[in-house]
């Protein structure tokens, strides 16, 4: 009776050991899928933001030497997103391809634009310009927290990596580690 006993709480603790790295692994899964969804969500939201600013750079609303300056910037960051456009994996995983830096110069140049002065007489006009300019501020906006969200769920996903069960028995597979976005994602014209 006892060998019996024995053997009911070594399957039991085997039952439950195996369980609880199903749940891991699963969860795990979740996270993962969770950074893509919001890398995916970052990704088109960036496009939105070039895509307002150039329409913003053709409007007539900033000086010329200035609409060339965020024309070049949103046409530079329109293009390395479409280079990937026929690639099998977009994002490359979980990572953002290096496009932080031309996502940074468009912010830059937004801001080198459209000082709080200059934003001013834009949305006092109230014409097609001033409509430009807002939608380049909502896209920002919707940049800064689909930034936000993503960073967060790849601090979610390295937190839970770290944990030594997930590394001993190998519950990531061979997913590649995600790393947060990090660019200058400041709306213009404060």
């Amino acid at each position: 009776m006892e060998v019996l006993g024995w053997g009911a709480v070594v399957v039991s603790l085997l039952l439950v050991l195996a369980w609880y790295l199903s749940y891991s692994a699963a969860r795990l899964d979740r996270l993962h899928a969770k950074v893509e969804g919001a890398l995916s969500a970052l990704d088109a939201h960036v496009v939105r933001r070039a895509e307002a600013s150039l329409e913003l750079a053709n409007s007539g609303a900033v000086d010329p030497a200035s609409g060339v300056l965020i024309a070049a910037a949103a046409t530079e960051s329109l293009e390395r997103h479409n280079e990937r456009t026929f690639e099998a994996d977009l994002l490359e995983g979980q990572h953002f391809a290096g496009r932080e830096t031309v996502e940074s110069e468009l912010s830059e140049a937004l801001h080198a634009a459209l000082p709080p002065e200059v934003t001013r007489v834009i949305a006092a006009e109230g014409d097609a310009a001033a409509a430009a300019l807002e939608r380049v501020r909502r896209a920002g906006l919707r940049v800064q927290l689909a930034r936000r969200f993503h960073n967060d769920a790849v601090k979610e996903v390295q937190r839970v990596r770290r944990k030594r069960v997930v590394r001993v028995f190998r519950l990531a597979g061979r997913a590649a580690m995600p790393g947060t976005v990090e660019f200058d994602d400041a709306v213009p014209g404060g």
